[in-house]
């Protein structure tokens, strides 16, 4: 398994591209131009089969119209952030200055659902209270693992909860739900550096205790 991080758009958003041993590939959170992007998947022989989102917010969705094309099976996201997509005011692209809206996502992401692509698991862990409809996705090809946190859980912080949607004391609960992975577990971030599990649940001033 292999991941490459993009830094996208104004917000400088953490875009990935993860991919398998047969050079099958997600996207996650395409939020700015993508030309760095379909460069990367071009050159390296890559078959895009999702974008994946890990919630709504226009700095993780600018992209969209340039990269889901590309994608055999579109586009997901939590049925709680479903209409960001095609809401400006939503997705708080508005605010923004680049008012964007998109076309419906192509399926839905339950919590706990698995989507297998090859021997890349990714798990969808549902994790509200940046937005109602955040997730983390907890993505394993033996022996490597890794952890998408979207803008759940940043290196010793943690997403802002006062937009609309957001919730602090739901944000504290989400954390509760990856406790159960290891905590060798590299974490990579909707924004900023990557970082590990083990060290946010001893240095994070939000994790809860």
């Amino acid at each position: 398994m292999k991941i490459e991080r993009f830094q996208v758009g104004e917000f400088w958003t953490n875009c990935y591209v993860v991919s398998n041993e047969q050079k099958e590939a997600v996207v996650i959170d395409p939020g700015g131009t993508m030309k760095n992007v379909t460069a990367y998947i071009e050159r390296n022989g890559l078959r895009l089969v999702r974008v994946i989102l890990t919630h709504g917010h226009g700095d993780h969705i600018m992209g969209l119209g340039e990269i889901r094309t590309l994608a055999f099976e579109g586009v997901c996201v939590h049925a709680e952030d479903a209409d960001y997509l095609v809401s400006a005011s939503k997705n708080l692209s508005a605010m923004m200055g680049r008012a964007s809206e998109f076309k419906a996502a192509d399926s839905l992401l339950p919590d706990g659902g698995i989507i297998q692509i090859g021997g890349m698991k990714i798990e969808v862990i549902h994790t509200p209270g940046h937005t109602r409809g955040s997730c983390c996705f907890y993505i394993t090809e033996e022996p490597d693992a890794l952890l998408i946190s979207g803008d759940t859980l940043f290196a010793r912080s943690v997403g802002r909860t006062d937009l609309p949607g957001g919730d602090e004391a739901a944000l504290i609960e989400s954390l509760k739900k990856l406790e159960s992975l290891p905590d060798s577990l590299a974490v990579y971030p909707g924004h900023g550096p990557s970082t590990v599990l083990g060290e946010e649940r001893k240095l994070n001033p939000y994790w809860p205790r």
